[in-house]
């Protein structure tokens, strides 16, 4: 057995960006609010919906802008930081070269919003994602599992043929809730391991067979039958 497709978060999985997330987070408090953030607030945010992101700056970090501007003020930060730099996660090109060259498709679900995807995607070979699902595509961001859901229909699957590769709890939890087989690797921040059908600490050396084999480890039941 192997997965009809992976479906990948971006910001901690794909690439390292959450330390641009939380830098931007302090800039805009310090510039905009009370000056008081801290990285305990940051990781709280760790995979969330950006604009619930932003609600939770507005209210822990006094800054009393629209939510959308809040938004938009973080994406600025964020890419103008990954045109300097893209911290690419160990192994995450590798195995989405090795994916592609078993013939699984991919697709990245993200909290980011699309002008964020629009200048990761085009660094990878064409074709690395099928179809990209980003915050601005949905209604209800993760924890909610319509991110995940949007990506297999998307896909002509059903959620329960994909792997999902995250590494927060909010990304865990909005991935298997879709029905996915869902692979912890976390970073910033810590996955409880009842979370998630298994854990890693690393992509790197993975590959499509060895994802594979751990996605034939579980069997999966249907989402609709759920």
């Amino acid at each position: 057995m192997r997965p009809a497709a992976v479906l990948w978060d971006m910001d901690g999985t794909l690439v390292d960006t959450e330390p641009y997330w939380i830098a931007r987070e302090h800039e805009i408090v310090d510039e905009f609010g009370n000056g008081g953030w801290t990285d305990e607030h940051a990781h709280a945010l760790v995979g969330f919906d950006l604009r619930d992101s932003a609600r939770y700056i507005s209210k822990h970090g006094d800054v009393h802008l629209p939510v959308d501007d809040i938004v938009n003020l973080l994406l600025d930060g964020v890419i103008a930081r990954v045109e300097q730099c893209v911290p690419w996660r160990p192994g995450a090109r590798e195995l989405l070269a090795d994916l592609a060259a078993a013939g699984i498709p991919c697709a990245l679900v993200t909290m980011s919003w699309k002008r964020f995807t629009d200048a990761i995607v085009p660094l990878l070979p064409p074709g690395s994602f099928t179809t990209v699902v980003a915050g601005d595509d949905v209604i209800n961001g993760k924890p909610h599992p319509e991110p995940y859901l949007v990506a297999a229909e998307r896909l002509g699957l059903d959620a329960s043929q994909c792997v999902a590769i995250e590494d927060s709890p909010t990304g865990v939890r909005s991935a298997h809730a879709a029905g996915c087989f869902t692979l912890a690797v976390p970073n910033a921040v810590t996955v409880p391991a009842h979370l998630g059908d298994h854990h890693l600490t690393t992509l790197d050396g993975l590959g499509a067979a060895g994802l594979s084999a751990l996605f034939a480890s579980c069997p999966r039941v249907p989402s609709g039958a759920r």
